[in-house]
């Protein structure tokens, strides 16, 4: 057996005490198939689902081909996200903890161009964030890549579907050659292999299945007719009841209609789509993920790059016309060990697409009847309820100031408090519904850090 530590590749010792330190110990299959190549400075295609280890891979890589001595831009990571920016942001961050001053900037949309033009000019290493705004710096000269030695492409099938494939090549168009330059992707579309020619020299093509075994995923399939669709989807969420799912339509305009019907019978559902304003998007996210909303109805491009973890349920409004999406989707419950639940619905005139996913995964998907399933259970409501408070970085709050303030003088149990999301202008803060009403009239009638706030629940 291969030996997959950490410990075996040609790393610095401090990367790999960090390692350690984070509890990486052994590679994933990915990071033991790409990271050797990747650290001899060969480009790579690296085909891995979301959760597979990936930035972890090419985090290393970078950290390893990164000259601290030397105040540059020498590696930029483009991603299709926001919310994939700042996850990849954070990750790299955490790796490179144990080298001195990494300076790294993350520049998307939906945050001011002055305050990334002013981090810029302090300099910096690493720049990750979206190809659009990328390019408004490198056109304005706030950003420089006359020092780039890594190019990483982090989900670049959602890039070229969400049409960034001509920003990304004006993008690579201010990037010096030689370089490396690492593409990773979830899927294998035809476009992969056709932006792959334009900026890779001699790639490794590495491709990982997803392992996505019987018995830490139940499948099953719900034929309905398509005009009683989404009464069958309020039946599936109120017999199984998930904690937490991830509703998937193949359209924006499906996904508000499905979350606003399941709204009006009492779910606690939200939309995730790319009509929704930053600020909107950063909200549903956050209460998505803090527990003070149980249900996330989303496109598979709106989802991607997000990290949720120990997803209880998928459950596929509309069938994918793609088997491999579909197999993505499903591969986002059932981790950590942990039992995961995925329900398909189709209609009769959809039973190929079913045939393709069976096909393509090797395995029948069990069919289950949507008559033997109890129609007539309350809607599951969320444990958690989240406060906004207009504070954020800028009025320099941090999560213990928001913890002491609802565990004083309000007398909050700690466990009755639960996730802090903090950014440069808003914070947020989940309590339990039990707590609520009392957390939000003292946080009101209180200060934090010596202040007034203004408080709100949403």
């Amino acid at each position: 057996m291969t030996n997959t530590e950490f410990s075996t590749l040609s790393l610095d010792p401090a990367l790999i005490a960090n390692l350690t330190s984070l509890e990486y110990t052994r590679m994933t299959p990915i990071q033991a198939q790409s990271l050797p190549l990747m650290l001899n400075g060969k480009d790579v295609i690296a085909q891995a689902s979301t959760g597979s280890g990936k930035t972890v891979a090419f985090g290393l890589a970078l950290l390893a081909n990164l000259d601290v001595n030397r105040l540059s831009v020498q590696t930029m990571v483009l991603c299709p996200t926001r919310e994939l920016a700042d996850q990849v942001a954070r990750e790299l961050r955490r790796l490179a903890r144990a080298m001195a001053n990494v300076k790294l900037v993350v520049l998307c949309g939906g945050s001011p161009t002055a305050a990334q033009t002013a981090s810029l000019a302090f300099g910096a290493h690493i720049v990750v964030g979206t190809p659009g705004r990328m390019l408004k710096h490198l056109e304005q000269g706030s950003l420089v890549l006359d020092d780039l030695n890594t190019l990483v492409l982090d989900e670049a099938d959602r890039m070229l579907d969400m049409g960034f494939a001509d920003d990304i090549d004006l993008v690579v168009d201010f990037a010096p050659t030689p370089r490396q330059t690492l593409l990773f992707s979830a899927t294998y579309p035809e476009g992969i292999a056709d932006l792959s020619r334009g900026l890779q020299q001699n790639p490794e093509r590495i491709s990982v299945a997803d392992e996505q075994r019987a018995d830490t995923i139940v499948q099953l399939l719900f034929e309905v007719v398509p005009h009683l669709r989404k009464q069958a989807l309020a039946t599936l969420l109120g017999h199984y009841a998930p904690r937490s799912a991830v509703v998937f339509c193949n359209t924006k305009r499906a996904c508000q209609e499905v979350a606003d019907h399941l709204t009006e019978l009492g779910f606690s559902a939200l939309a995730l789509n790319g009509d929704l304003e930053q600020r909107e998007r950063d909200q549903v996210l956050i209460r998505f993920s803090n527990g003070s909303a149980n249900i996330l109805v989303a496109t598979d491009v709106a989802a991607r790059g997000l990290d949720i973890k120990e997803l209880a349920a998928v459950i596929n409004y509309d069938i994918t016309q793609d088997p491999e999406t579909h197999v993505h989707r499903v591969g986002r419950t059932g981790r950590a060990g942990q039992q995961g639940l995925a329900l398909s619905l189709y209609s009769p005139q959809e039973a190929y697409r079913v045939n393709m996913i069976e096909e393509y995964q090797r395995a029948p998907i069990v069919q289950g009847s949507l008559a033997d399933l109890n129609e007539n259970i309350a809607p599951l409501q969320p444990e958690m309820v989240t406060l906004n408070i207009a504070g954020g970085r800028k009025s320099k709050i941090r999560a213990g100031d928001i913890l002491g303030a609802l565990t004083g003088e309000a007398g909050i149990s700690g466990s009755e408090v639960g996730k802090i999301d903090i950014s440069e202008m808003q914070s947020y803060v989940a309590v339990h519904r039990d707590v609520a009403n009392k957390a939000l009239k003292h946080l009101q009638q209180g200060k934090i850090k010596g202040r007034v706030v203004k408080v709100r629940m949403i």
